[in-house]
């Protein structure tokens, strides 16, 4: 089986992007994997003007717009590209449905500061006539793609047991300490996005946490472990672990994230490349089925950081050129937004919470989530 990692592309790919944000997720992730794709960015607006023309000569966007009210009035822009704090994301999604000028948005995740929000931005695009998609760029790592390719052809058989293990130390930003989060809606949501990814939707989570004694600022969601319990008898189980030892005060470190999948008929593992040194390390994976000699070991050199984000603009592009939803529609994106408000809820009542009562909850269930 050929498990080369050949992401869904558009046939044409000059539909015009605008981006919004100029910090390193767009000038060292989106638009190298853009450029490098033969994507069309061809506008640029951000906080700062400095800032955003200083991304527009270093990957050739040919319009750097004053400000991000004045990229969001240039009628000739088809898809907008939003990659900024979360804080300040749903503000410019709603001010591009009140124009109704673009076809496509990507947004970052998460796609809202909480689930609530995040249907209000699903339902006000639909509204406007706007396809979304979630900037959930995990599933597009050359592992995590090449394994869902194995889980849909069902070359492992029924899955009895996965699970993800992240030993690293994410670059956090300055705007989690003024929203409280660490690692729960920032890393983890990677995480249960892609076992949504593989298996679908969960009956239940159970999460764990701590703080991360490496974080100053308040905070609950340090490090998180976590399962995932499927009506199948499948159990997923995750620990996403910040502080990995004290790796960023002297001692030796011991980085990675290392997904494996165990079936009734055969077995996956891989280690993702994007905590290693430098960040483009490629992903790697090896399988095998019942009655092989050996493990299968494609390689390939694309790595997560910056080439799956390719994947997610693609994942979009082609969607708009088919007129179907894109895998990481919106719509389907509230799952995962509700899985990781059930693991804020799990973390404080100490119980294992359903996604139903994040959906349809009852009045009392969810103050106090995150």
């Amino acid at each position: 089986m050929n498990l080369d990692y050949d992401p869904p592309m558009p046939r044409l790919r000059n539909a015009r992007i605008g981006e919004i944000g100029s910090g390193f997720i767009v000038s060292d992730c989106h638009l190298p994997a853009y450029v490098k794709a033969g994507f069309n960015p061809v506008a640029i607006a951000s906080r700062t003007r400095v800032r955003a023309a200083e991304a527009a000569q270093r990957h050739g966007i040919a319009t750097v717009h004053k400000d991000v009210e004045s990229l969001l009035d240039d009628a000739s822009i088809e898809v907008l590209d939003v990659a900024v704090p979360p804080a300040a994301q749903a503000d410019i999604i709603m001010a591009a449905c009140a124009r109704k000028t673009v076809r496509g948005i990507l947004a970052q995740k998460p796609l809202g500061v909480d689930y609530a929000e995040a249907v209000r931005l699903v339902d006000a695009c639909e509204d406007a006539g706007i396809v979304l998609a979630v900037n959930q760029n995990m599933r597009f790592d050359p592992s995590v793609f090449a394994a869902t390719r194995l889980l849909r052809e069902c070359q492992l058989g029924e899955p009895v047991v996965a699970s993800i293990d992240m030993r690293g130390v994410p670059h956090w930003m300055p705007w989690q300490k003024e929203l409280g989060w660490v690692t729960l809606r920032i890393m983890s949501i990677h995480h249960m996005d892609t076992l949504r990814c593989w298996f679908g939707d969960p009956e239940r989570i159970y999460c764990s946490v701590r703080t991360d004694p490496r974080t100053s600022f308040p905070h609950t969601d340090g490090i998180c472990a976590y399962i995932l319990e499927y009506a199948s008898g499948l159990r997923a189980v995750v620990l996403d672990d910040t502080w990995t030892g004290p790796a960023k005060e002297g001692c030796p470190s011991d980085m990675r994230i290392q997904w494996r999948i165990e079936g009734m008929d055969g077995l996956a593992m891989g280690d993702i490349g994007w905590c290693k040194d430098p960040h483009t390390t490629p992903s790697t994976m090896k399988w095998a089925r019942k009655g092989d000699t050996g493990f299968h070991e494609p390689r390939w050199s694309a790595s997560w950081f910056p080439d799956a984000f390719a994947g997610t603009m693609g994942d979009l592009l082609v969607a708009l050129e088919n007129g179907t939803p894109p895998t990481l529609n919106g719509r389907d994106n509230l799952k995962t937004m509700a899985l990781v408000e059930a693991a804020y809820l799990s973390a404080k009542t100490h119980r294992a919470v359903t996604l139903d009562e994040i959906i349809n909850p009852q009045p009392a269930a969810v103050i106090g989530i995150g």
